[in-house]
């Protein structure tokens, strides 16, 4: 009987301290897809990019020149003319690499202008999504976006308009 009581009061309180737990889904592209400042921000970036790659561009060109420049001089040169060229076009060529990593490397500029562009603009949505969870009590939110193991989703769980609200950019 004992065993039996015992027994009967762990499942009164596993079934008492069971709660369902709620979740949702939000949209990250579409919610960013609708932030003004978020497609400010990558014009911005495109602009600046397009910029530097430009600039890239021409040194390379500026490069290459000399190294045909080179090649087709090369019979009437010295030893000494042609070794002063080819370190020319040596050192041109590593400006070219190094003004590229400068811009587009892992901690380049561009990463810094992004960095420095979106980080406002995501801390807002994520703010704007934990106040939606929070008022609507939701223990998880998934990025349907960025999940590719998400096959279906009923569309009543999808809050993306919700923190779209919150942001002030009512859908």
């Amino acid at each position: 009987m004992k065993r039996y009581l015992i027994a009967l009061m762990i499942c009164a309180a596993g079934v008492l301290g069971m709660k369902a737990q709620k979740f949702a889904l939000v949209d990250m592209d579409y919610i960013l897809r609708n932030v003004p400042a978020y497609e400010m921000a990558n014009e911005q970036l495109n602009q600046v990019s397009q910029r530097w790659e430009k600039e890239v561009t021409e040194l390379a060109k500026e490069a290459e020149t000399m190294y045909n420049n080179y090649k087709s001089e090369m019979v009437f040169l010295t030893d000494e003319q042609k070794k002063k060229r080819e370190e020319e076009i040596v050192t041109k060529e590593k400006e070219v690499t190094d003004l590229k990593y400068k811009y587009f490397g892992p901690e380049g500029e561009l990463y810094k202008k992004r960095q420095s562009l979106m980080k406002p603009i995501q801390e807002e949505v994520y703010n704007a999504v934990k106040k939606v969870s929070e008022e609507k009590g939701y223990q998880v939110i998934f990025d349907r976006a960025s999940s590719q193991s998400i096959v279906f989703a009923s569309p009543r769980i999808d809050v993306s308009n919700d923190v779209l609200a919150k942001l002030g950019y009512s859908k």
